[in-house]
């Protein structure tokens, strides 16, 4: 048999209204932060893996290209002397 006590059915509705209310604040919480997290790295410019590794790809093979250009001129400089 059930007790129909209106304090203990008001306290069980208080403790039920303010775990929802706990609930809704964390989303709430949660939810501003990642808009906040959002905002602060929408102005910085990231790039991805793949477009890092290609720059710094096209970079090895434009400093090759101008370590053998100027091992060329070196040695078209010391030809000319002679």
């Amino acid at each position: 048999m059930q007790s129909e006590n209106p304090i203990i059915a008001d306290f069980v509705k208080l403790a039920n209204s303010a775990a929802g209310t706990m609930a809704g604040m964390t989303r709430e919480a949660r939810e501003s932060a990642r808009e906040r997290l959002r905002e602060a790295m929408g102005g910085m410019d990231f790039v991805s893996r793949e477009e890092f590794d290609t720059v710094k790809a096209m970079a090895q093979k434009a400093r090759e290209q101008a370590d053998a250009l100027e091992k060329r001129v070196a040695d078209l400089e010391a030809k000319h002397a002679k």
